[in-house]
């Protein structure tokens, strides 16, 4: 994002970074692909479920009965906004509220505008790898809360941090909701928070939203709705490679197959190939094989207890500040402010 500390007007359009349909996204879509169906297991990271169908069927999930992540959080951050807010800002009445990965920004907005009503002038920094989101978004911004400050900037997390966390003028505080850390394995999410950590000065804080270990069964439910919606997002995946990249998948000989392990607490969506077939993707070389029953690895998303967190804030360098917990415990909400790394 661009740095707008300075910056007198009330709204700020979205910043020039790539567009999402540009040759280096293509490129960068494609060696993604062609990497990952030559593994064994064949994998595609959920990262590119993200075009505009996806933003729509993702929204569907959301508004499910089992889909309870969503309400979960959207309880915290709508009755617990003041308290939220104190343990975000240490008091400070102008702060840049970065948040990755912000979608429709439905539950970002009980904050900011708890925070416009206390007479704060927050900067909202809007980060997604989907267009289409952030468009939404800013549109939604411009009629809901017209007096706020917001730039957005389309990018990956990695690459979003290193080029935005630079302005030290204004109290940062960095969002990271809806248990979006979950689709990370252990060792990205750590290495994400390590390099906000990284970023952080004493005053600033990083709020991370962790979905807690369950009821198993409520945690599969929540990954195979009635209604089909989860389906239709994993699959929607291969319809997007066929139009963006020209291959040829048929999404009817694929079929979801969610799994959740309360062991180790990760949740794992797969595509299963119904038939042996061939896939051409251009670039690829030749046919890409499918087995019958093979399986393609599209999503994570881990699930956690209250030690699992403590231990990745300190392999990180971060030290809990704050504890935010829903009234059924299925999901808490983490404020933590820069401390040591551990050895």
């Amino acid at each position: 994002m661009k740095d707008k500390s300075t910056s007198t007007s009330t709204t700020v359009g979205f910043g020039a970074s790539e567009p999402r349909g540009s040759d280096p996204a293509i490129a960068a879509f494609r060696a993604h692909v062609l990497e990952g169906l030559a593994r064994s297991p064949k994998r595609i990271s959920s990262r590119y479920f993200y075009d505009a169908e996806g933003d729509r069927l993702f929204q569907r999930i959301m508004a499910t009965e089992d889909y309870y992540v969503t309400r979960a959080e959207d309880e915290i951050l709508r009755g617990q906004a003041d308290a939220v807010l104190d343990a975000l800002v240490n008091g400070h009445q102008r702060f840049s509220l970065f948040e990755l990965g912000a979608g429709d920004g439905a539950k970002t907005k009980h904050l900011l505008r708890r925070a416009l009503e206390q007479g704060r002038d927050p900067l909202y920094r809007p980060m997604d790898i989907s267009a289409s989101a952030l468009e939404q978004l800013g549109r939604s911004l411009r009629k809901e809360l017209p007096a706020l400050r917001y730039q957005a900037e389309q990018g990956e997390y990695f690459e979003v941090i290193a080029r935005s966390f630079i302005d030290p003028s204004d109290v940062k505080a960095v969002l990271f909701l809806g248990s979006n850390i979950g689709n990370l394995t252990h060792e990205q999410a750590v290495s994400l928070m390590r390099l906000v950590a990284q970023h952080l000065e004493p005053e600033d804080r990083l709020l991370i939203g962790f979905d807690l270990k369950k009821d198993p069964a409520t945690i599969l439910r929540a990954y195979s709705d009635e209604a089909g919606y989860t389906r239709a997002f994993n699959l929607n995946l291969l319809r997007r490679i066929n139009h963006e990249l020209g291959a040829d998948f048929d999404p009817d000989r694929f079929t979801h197959y969610p799994v959740y392990d309360p062991v180790s607490g990760r949740a794992l969506s797969y595509l299963i190939s119904t038939r042996d077939q061939e896939v051409h993707v251009p670039g690829a070389g030749g046919p890409i094989h499918f087995r019958a029953w093979e399986a393609l690895h599209t999503e994570i998303s881990q699930k956690y207890d209250h030690g699992m967190i403590e231990a990745m804030a300190e392999q990180a360098g971060l030290r809990i500040t704050a504890r935010f917990t829903d009234r059924n415990h299925y999901f808490t909400d983490v404020v933590l402010g820069p401390g040591t790394p551990a050895v």
